[in-house]
């Protein structure tokens, strides 16, 4: 088998894979999961920094340009998402000006 056979053939079981995994999260799960999973995208940019050392073409040069650019995206909206996720479960503080309301009997 030619590696292009294979790396083909691992990118279809994961794609199958990954469709199932998450096809049984449940609706309510999904943000943070693909928050986290956007995050992960650090390894994208590594990546990146890796394959740029090796570069010496204009097509490359621009494949590079644009993963790096889709994956910093991918970290800061993970991370943006997650971020406004958290604010949502934080105690509303009250204004310094507003008096406590007391009861009147």
């Amino acid at each position: 088998m030619s590696t292009l056979t294979i790396a083909l053939t691992l990118f279809v079981f994961a794609l199958i894979i990954g469709v199932i995994v998450i096809g049984k999260v449940p609706a309510t799960l999904h943000t943070p999961l693909m928050s986290g999973a956007n995050s992960i995208h650090g390894v994208v940019i590594v990546g990146v920094i890796l394959v740029a050392a090796d570069a010496n073409t204009t097509f490359g040069l621009i494949l590079i340009f644009l993963a790096a650019v889709l994956g910093t995206a991918n970290v800061v909206g993970g991370y943006t998402v997650t971020d406004r996720m958290l604010d949502m479960f934080k105690a509303k503080q009250k204004p310094a000006d507003e008096k406590p309301k007391t009861e009147v009997k």
